[in-house]
């Protein structure tokens, strides 16, 4: 399937080892939050009380396989990544949604401000502005045309100053540069660090690869921490958002659909490089409605992935890498579907063979295939459409295609 144009064109990890996730690691993709009395939404943290009764649900995060990139360290680093169990709680009350997840990383990666080419941990949530439709809900990572995304992410930091609007320039520089010592040099690194910012949280609105905004007028309100635990090694991250802003109004819902991202400093993780969830349905214990949306995310296929595997290395393995060993067409001439099992939901699947043109992502690797536009743009308009066809049309051949595509992710790392 020349497809999925609209998979997934954040770039990602290559290769690794096949096989299928244990079943006992999906969770059914629900998480239940349970109702606490308050959410401090400005300083929500790991060792808050809210999560003590918390419940936790294993969700499986899926390495990034979509496109080849332009890095070779990276790609190497990439090559044999397995999925990533996450253990992830969530609590609401009238106000406020809050999320715990935690994850294994045997190295701590913390970005500070005078490298370059150090790259930190980090992790981040995903949720739809609106979602009406289950069926139809955004592109996985990036959000899609008419299907906007509000993304909340935080890094790793060491604490770092910038500029506060109030023309000091005198904390913007090295210790080094300065002609502190002593207890000068003391004063200057407790001013820099009184200034200065310790964590990297930002709030973006997306609808597609490139259109990623970050927004900066407040309209978001939401919090955000984590912490390394050495002893141990895993990192817990806490993500906190007020259900009615100025953002997205989520306080009429039963249940959200959410999807959660972690990067790995070690392995030049950044952007689109990545472990990425699907879609996961949680449920809002006590509060009426979300019923659809539940049943929607934690469906399991209903064809036959015999059937549908045949008929989708006839007519799709041309364009598309199915499997490491599965690879007749060039890693640049359609979108890996390498992984496309573990973060794309049953619709988005059925979707995507269906009608190609219901989400085109914009912008896709620069090594695309020269005589193979993934896209085309109408000059006048600037609408995309995908240069794949529909390749079915009847519903059980759908089905059948779709329980194979979901047998492709690789296997959870133990």
């Amino acid at each position: 399937m020349k497809t999925i144009i609209k998979l997934l064109i954040i770039a990602g990890a290559a290769t690794a080892t096949y096989a299928k996730a244990p079943a006992s690691a999906t969770a059914e993709n629900l998480i239940n939050a349970q109702r606490v009395s308050n959410i401090n939404v400005a300083n929500i943290s790991p060792s808050d009380s809210i999560w003590r009764n918390a419940k936790s649900a294993a969700v499986v995060l899926y390495p990034q396989a979509t496109i080849k990139l332009n890095d070779a360290k990276a790609n190497a680093a990439n090559k044999d990544n397995k999925a990533i169990v996450a253990q992830v709680s969530a609590v609401y009350n009238n106000s406020a949604v809050a999320f715990k997840i935690s994850w294994s990383d045997p190295t701590q990666s913390v970005q500070s401000g005078n490298v370059s080419d150090v790259y930190p941990d980090g992790f981040a949530m995903q949720v739809p502005v609106s979602f009406s439709d289950p069926k139809k809900l955004p592109y996985i990572g990036m959000g899609s045309e008419g299907r906007p995304v509000l993304v909340h992410l935080t890094k790793a930091t060491s604490v770092h100053y910038e500029p506060n609007g109030n023309g000091d320039v005198e904390h913007q520089v090295s210790p080094h540069n300065t002609h502190a010592f002593g207890d000068d040099l003391k004063n200057y690194h407790d001013k820099v660090n009184k200034l200065g910012k310790q964590a990297y949280t930002r709030s973006f609105v997306s609808e597609g690869f490139r259109s990623m905004t970050e927004l900066k007028d407040g309209s978001d309100k939401f919090g955000m921490k984590m912490t390394y635990d050495a002893a141990n090694k895993r990192w817990t991250g806490v993500v906190a958002k007020q259900l009615k802003d100025s953002a997205a109004d989520l306080s009429k819902y039963g249940a959200l659909p959410v999807s959660f991202a972690i990067w790995d400093g070690t392995k030049y993780n950044r952007g689109g490089v990545k472990s990425l969830s699907t879609w996961l349905a949680v449920k809002l214990q006590g509060k009426a409605g979300g019923d659809a949306l539940v049943k929607e995310l934690t469906a399991k296929p209903i064809g036959d992935a015999k059937a549908g595997q045949a008929q989708v290395e006839a007519m799709c393995a041309s364009c598309h890498t199915l499997s490491p060993a599965k690879q007749a067409a060039s890693p640049f001439m359609a979108p890996s579907l390498k992984n496309i099992g573990g973060y794309s939901t049953n619709a988005y699947l059925a979707e995507s063979i269906k009608d190609p043109n219901a989400v085109v992502v914009a912008g896709y690797n620069r090594n695309a295939h020269k005589g193979f536009a993934w896209y085309n743009v109408d000059a006048k308009t600037g609408k995309r459409t995908s240069t794949m066809p529909p390749m079915m049309s009847d519903d059980k051949s759908i089905n059948d295609a779709v329980a194979y595509l979901k047998t492709l992710k690789v296997e959870v790392a133990k």
